[in-house]
C-alpha cells in the first residue's frame, strides 16, 4: 500500500473499522459490516467505550449523516446533492466502506456512459465463439453489488444521458436485473443499494425523470456552516495529503489556512466576514475542495522550491488560479477584492504583495 497514491477508504481506515466492529453492539442489517449507529460514528467521529478515537470523515451536521444511513437501510436509494466540492464523493466512498467493506463498486457518470455500463456487457470474442452464455456475460459494478448484497456508487448521475439513467428504474423498483438474451434475471441480495451523487451546478444537463427521482431519497450536502468548521476540514485533509505524498514541508500554520478559507468564503458569499463590505463573486464555485488544493499546492511549492515553510508567496499562484476561471470577468473581480479588502488588512500585506506580483 506504500506505493499506492490513494488507497480505498476501507484500507486507509481499516484500524478504525475493525475497532468499531469489535465494539459494535447494535443490530446489523443484512450484509452490513457495521450497525447504522456505528456507521454514523465512523463518519462523524467520536470516542468509543474503550477510549479509542474515531476520526471524523465528515465535519458538519450529524443529522444529515443519520438520514443518509437510515435511507440505505430501506429499499430507497440515496442521492447526495449539492455544490461541487461539498464532499459528496467523499461521503459516498466512506458510506460504502463502512457498510459493505468495499467502496470500489463504482460507475463514473459521463456523457458517454452507456446502458451496458450499468446493466451488463458481453465478451464479444466468447459470444461469437460460443453464443450467449453466462460465461460470456461481463458483469458491471451494479450487477456485482446486486449479487453480493453490497453498495454500488454512481458518480455524477446527472452527467449520464436521460435514456441511460432510466435503466436504473427497474433495478431500484423491482430490485432485479433482467438478462433477456439468456432468459434469466439477477435478483438483488439483501444489503444491495445505490448511492448516487449530483452537482446542483449541473442542473439542466440531464435532469432526472420524475420516475427516477421517486426512487431516491435526496440529502443535500451544504457548504460548511462557519469558518472554523471549514478551516478544520481543510487542515485535516491537508495533513492527510502531507502524509501520503511525503512533501518535505512543515505543517501549514493555521493562520495561512484561515486566510485562504476567509478569501474563499468572502468571494463565495459576496460579503466580507464582518458584513461591512459587499464584493462581487467570481464565476467559479470556490469550494472547500479547491481551498484544500490551494494549500496542498502551496506546500509543494514551499517544500521543493522554498525553505519548507508555507508562505504567502507559495500560496499566491494557487489562489489566483482557483479564483480566475474567466480571464476577463474574474480578473477584474479579483483585482477589486485585492484593492478593497486584502490591501486594507494590516496583517495581510504579504499576501497582497504576493498576489499582485
Amino acid at each position: 500500500m506504500s506505493q499506492v497514491l490513494r488507497g480505498h477508504a476501507e484500507d486507509l481506515y481499516a484500524l478504525e473499522l475493525e475497532e468499531l466492529k469489535k465494539q459494535d453492539s447494535g443490530k446489523l442489517p443484512a450484509n452490513w459490516t457495521l450497525s447504522p449507529q456505528s456507521v454514523v460514528t465512523y463518519l462523524v467521529g467520536g470516542k468509543l467505550k474503550n477510549g479509542f478515537e474515531v476520526t471524523p470523515k465528515y465535519i458538519g451536521n450529524r443529522r444529515l449523516m443519520e438520514i443518509a444511513v437510515a435511507t440505505l437501510t430501506t429499499d430507497r436509494a440515496l442521492l447526495l446533492y449539492g455544490l461541487p466540492g461539498t464532499a459528496k464523493s467523499w461521503v459516498s466512498e466512506h458510506l460504502a466502506a463502512a457498510i459493505s467493506g468495499n467502496s470500489g463498486l463504482i460507475i463514473q457518470g459521463t456523457a458517454g456512459t452507456s446502458e451496458e455500463s450499468i446493466r451488463y456487457g458481453w465478451n464479444y470474442a466468447r459470444l461469437l465463439a460460443e453464443g450467449p452464455s453466462e460465461k460470456a456475460l461481463v458483469e458491471t459494478p451494479v450487477m456485482r453489488a446486486m449479487k453480493e448484497g453490497k453498495i454500488v456508487r454512481i458518480e455524477e448521475l446527472t452527467r449520464i444521458g436521460a435514456d441511460v439513467q432510466d435503466t436504473l428504474i427497474t433495478i431500484l423498483s423491482e430490485k432485479s436485473l433482467p438478462v433477456p438474451e439468456l432468459n434469466i434475471e439477477v435478483q438483488a441480495v439483501r444489503g444491495f443499494n445505490v448511492i448516487a451523487t449530483a452537482n446542483n451546478r449541473d442542473k439542466g444537463v440531464n435532469d432526472l425523470s420524475s420516475a427516477l427521482k421517486r426512487r431516491f431519497n435526496t440529502v443535500i450536502l451544504p457548504v460548511p456552516d462557519n469558518i472554523d468548521e471549514e478551516i478544520d476540514i481543510v487542515r485535516r485533509r491537508v495533513e492527510s495529503f502531507e502524509k501520503v505524498m511525503e512533501v518535505p514541508a512543515e505543517k501549514p500554520a493555521l493562520q495561512e489556512i484561515r486566510r485562504i478559507v476567509t478569501i474563499f468564503r468572502e468571494l463565495r458569499s459576496g460579503l466580507t466576514l464582518d458584513g461591512k463590505t459587499k464584493i462581487k463573486s467570481p464565476s467559479g464555485t470556490l469550494s472547500t475542495a479547491e481551498a484544500i488544493s490551494v494549500v496542498n499546492n502551496g506546500m509543494a511549492m514551499a517544500g521543493y522550491f522554498g525553505d519548507g515553510r508555507l508562505t504567502a508567496e507559495d500560496l499566491a499562484a494557487g489562489i489566483t488560479g482557483a479564483i480566475i476561471k474567466d480571464p476577463v470577468q474574474d480578473q477584474v473581480i479579483w483585482q477589486e477584492y485585492l484593492e478593497t479588502v486584502v490591501k486594507t488588512r494590516e496583517d495581510w500585506k504579504d499576501i497582497y504583495r504576493a498576489c499582485k506580483q
